[in-house]
C-alpha cells in the first residue's frame, strides 16, 4: 500500500527522473534517508520498474507523431496461430513505433510512431503496416501539438 509520501515521491519522479534523493527530498520536505528508503522499496516491489528519458524529437530528426488504429484480421491470425498480443510485440519491435497496445473499440492495437516526415509515414503506412499479416486496415492521426 502507498503512503503519502510515496505519492509525493513518486509525483516528482514523474516530472523528471533524474532528481537526486536531495532534490527530491528539498521538493516534498521529505528527509534524504526516507526518500532513499522509500525509492528502495517502491523499486523492490516493483511499483518503480524503471528511469526513462524524455527526448527532444525535433532535435533526433524525429518530429512527426502519429496514432494508428489498427484493425486486427482475427481469422488469419488464428490460421497462422498467431496470438493478438505476438503482433503487438512485433508491431513494438519496429524502430518507427513508440508504444503498442491492445485496446477496445473501433479497432484492436493502437500504436504511436514518431518519423522524420510525412514520406517516412507514407512508407511505414502504406509499405510496412499494410504488409504485415494479420493488420487488416489502419487509421491514422497525425498529431498537430504535445502537451
Amino acid at each position: 500500500m502507498l503512503d503519502k509520501k510515496d505519492l509525493a515521491i513518486i509525483e516528482v519522479l514523474k516530472h523528471n527522473s533524474n532528481f537526486s534523493t536531495q532534490q527530491i527530498s528539498k521538493k516534498t520536505s521529505i528527509p534524504i534517508t526516507t526518500v532513499h528508503n522509500h525509492i528502495k522499496k517502491l523499486e523492490k516491489s516493483g511499483i518503480i520498474e524503471g528511469y526513462t528519458v524524455k527526448l527532444n524529437n525535433k532535435k533526433i530528426g524525429k518530429p512527426i507523431a502519429a496514432y494508428i488504429m489498427i484493425t486486427v484480421d482475427y481469422k488469419l491470425l488464428q490460421q497462422l496461430k498467431i496470438p493478438q498480443y505476438d503482433l503487438a510485440k512485433k508491431l513494438k519491435a519496429n524502430t518507427a513505433v513508440e508504444d503498442a497496445a491492445m485496446v477496445t473499440g473501433a479497432g484492436d492495437i493502437i500504436i504511436k510512431i514518431r518519423v522524420k516526415d510525412i514520406d517516412e509515414l507514407n512508407q511505414f503506412v502504406t509499405i510496412e503496416l499494410r504488409n504485415i499479416k494479420g493488420v487488416e486496415k489502419t487509421q491514422t492521426a497525425v498529431v498537430l501539438n504535445e502537451a
